[in-house]
């Protein structure tokens, strides 16, 4: 009654024991392929992680350094600027990571957020009153006047520019590890664990313990099993090509560390515009959303110190150096990989599972 080692001379296999079998191949091609993928899956996380460490650690000295801005040139406000400056660095680090968000939108609240601050603490530091309803006009007024000019767009311009491989590239990691995880579970077909038992099993049956498969035998059953996974070829290729172009795009003109290295020179160059059109400014705000509280003795705009850029001490090229050498490792080790889903078959029948160099083997039917 056997359905799979069936052979003219007596066996010691019952139909119990093929059923073992199967479940015996189904287990260890899981393990086989889990075994060939852990190396390209090590690398591909390893580089998730590397990569957002280096992001973060680039994210921070931006941070730190739009915070000395206002610390250092703008102090009456540094204080309540701090929250925007934060939520626009988490906002940016979000969008990286792949968050339904854009750099557009980001920036431009942050900018709708400092309106307010730089018309009541530098343009009109003499304001007392700035209520709720009146915050919010100024918020709304932002969008209108443009009290900043063309330094907010310039600077969603640039970070959509740099970020947007650094954003692709997160993704498409994460992309490489799930096709990853999907072919290793990927399940045996009936003919093929049938296929497998035959190949590797069914000599057993007749005692051929140590007989193991011929090579070629073993890449036709292989390759048979494998049609799907290996089906895989011309979009793992184009994967790695992809990954290949951002790789480069990060590296390019509009790379990532220069455009957050800039932000606070584009915060700045904004606020001093918004200084020097003070006074337009102060009457069409004075129309729209009326004119507030003032201090007695005000203090004019004229009379504010002018602002000097901000020396910048701390630099990026640890951080600069440490992710262009990551990408250039990632990418070398990636392009390594191009063949992967093409060479599953021949990289199986490798080793310990057939006979090499040896004048006997088991071809399916019989010793050779």
């Amino acid at each position: 009654d056997l359905q799979i080692c069936q052979h003219r001379a007596p066996t010691c296999c019952t139909k119990k024991m093929e059923e073992s079998y199967q479940a015996a191949v189904r287990r260890e091609r899981t393990q086989s392929i889990q075994a060939l993928n852990f190396e390209l899956k090590y690398m591909i996380v390893g580089h998730i992680t590397a990569f957002q460490e280096a992001f973060e650690s680039l994210l921070r000295f931006a941070e730190n350094r739009t915070r000395s801005l206002f610390e250092t040139a703008y102090r009456p406000m540094a204080k309540e600027a701090a929250e925007p400056v934060k939520e626009l660095f988490t906002d940016i680090s979000l969008y990286i990571l792949g968050a339904e968000t854009t750099v557009e939108s980001a920036v431009l609240r942050f900018f709708d957020s400092l309106f307010p601050l730089v018309y009541s603490r530098l343009i009109n530091p003499g304001i007392t009153d700035l209520s709720q309803d009146y915050t919010e006009c100024l918020r709304l007024t932002r969008q209108d006047i443009n009290p900043f000019g063309h330094y907010s767009k310039n600077m969603v311009t640039e970070l959509s520019k740099s970020l947007w491989a650094s954003r692709m590239l997160s993704r498409a990691l994460s992309l490489g590890i799930e096709v990853i995880n999907t072919t290793e579970h990927a399940a045996l077909s009936k003919e093929c664990s049938r296929a497998l038992v035959k190949m590797q099993y069914c000599p057993h049956c007749q005692g051929l313990t140590l007989i193991r498969p011929c090579v070629g035998y073993c890449l036709n059953v292989m390759r048979g099993c494998l049609a799907s996974v290996s089906e895989l070829d011309v979009q793992w290729r184009e994967f790695i090509s992809t990954l290949e172009y951002l790789t480069s795009e990060m590296a390019a003109s509009h790379e990532l560390e220069t455009a957050l290295a800039g932000i606070w020179s584009s915060i700045n160059e904004a606020i001093l515009h918004a200084q020097l059109n003070g006074p337009q400014l102060s009457a069409t705000v004075d129309k729209v959303c009326g004119q507030p509280k003032q201090r007695e003795g005000n203090l004019s705009a004229a009379s504010i110190v002018p602002v000097k850029e901000v020396a910048e001490t701390q630099t990026f090229v640890m951080a600069h150096t440490s992710l262009n050498n990551k990408r250039r490792e990632f990418i070398s080790y990636m392009k390594r990989s191009r063949t992967f889903y093409a060479s599953v078959a021949e990289r199986l029948c490798d080793g310990d599972l057939v006979m090499r160099d040896s004048s006997t083997c088991w071809n399916g039917e019989d010793v050779v």
